[in-house]
């Protein structure tokens, strides 16, 4: 059995001092609680929602391999605001695969959006985001993952190495059962130097820096029947939602 490379890990103290050094950083389960003042049970509690994602009807490669659920929040200072429901869209110079396109998702359910500690979640990494970039308005896409095996294969990132054309990013493992390969690879975006690694345990988060790197994560194959690999992936974006820009 091939040996899983495992992150380097950085402690919640430590968090800007490794964004600023190294445009990305990793928080164990237990930095994640200590960061955010959860406990992990109040994480668990949303797991079941990943069962009832429903199957992204956007994949362009064919694919039937991804669920998804999408929800869009303003974090000030502390509080946060959800705002109508709306389409998840990215340009094609950040998405050549499914850029250019409106994408309407099914909005996350009620139970997580309106949870508290989702709320003191998305305060506790905007408050880390803005200790890095200053203090501001964040706009937050929140989305829901599943990347499953019943047809072989699945990709958790079809459109390969990218950027997502916001100031940060947080991919947050949920639970990885019964699936080989999805290692996680972050390259710096102007030099050659990559870090590669696989997130194992629940609720472990990779922060990144956008502009500063490049990530992916390779395709998952079937261990066992019923194979997927969950997230939550979290983008925080200064100066408002990315949009179809109007016509001229």
């Amino acid at each position: 059995m091939t040996q899983l490379l495992a992150p380097p890990i950085t402690h919640p103290t430590a968090l800007d001092d490794a964004l600023f050094r190294d445009g990305h950083a990793t928080l164990a389960p237990e930095g994640l609680a200590q960061l955010t003042g959860l406990d992990l049970a109040a994480l668990d509690a949303w797991s079941p929602s990943w069962n009832r994602l429903p199957p992204d009807a956007y994949l362009r490669d064919g694919g039937r391999y991804r669920r998804r659920r999408h929800g869009s929040f303003i974090v000030t200072g502390g509080s946060v605001t959800a705002v109508p429901h709306r389409a998840h869209w990215q340009p094609e110079s950040y998405n050549a695969l499914h850029g250019g396109i409106e994408r309407w998702f099914e909005p996350l359910e009620p139970a997580l959006a309106n949870d508290p500690a989702f709320a003191k979640l998305l305060v506790a990494l905007g408050t880390a985001f803005s200790a890095r970039k200053g203090e501001q308005p964040w706009y937050v896409e929140a989305h829901q993952f599943r990347i499953d095996t019943e047809g072989g294969i699945g990709r958790p990132t079809p459109e390969g190495a990218h950027r997502d054309g916001v100031d940060f990013v947080a991919v947050i493992l949920v639970a990885r059962e019964g699936v080989k390969g999805g290692e996680s690879r972050v390259f710096d975006a102007q030099g050659p130097s990559g870090l590669r690694f696989t997130l194992t345990r629940p609720w472990t988060a990779l922060l990144l820096d956008d502009e500063r790197v490049i990530h992916e994560t390779t395709p998952i194959q079937p261990a066992a029947p019923g194979g997927h690999r969950d997230t939550l992936v979290l983008t925080f974006r200064a100066h408002g939602f990315q949009d179809p820009q109007p016509p001229r």
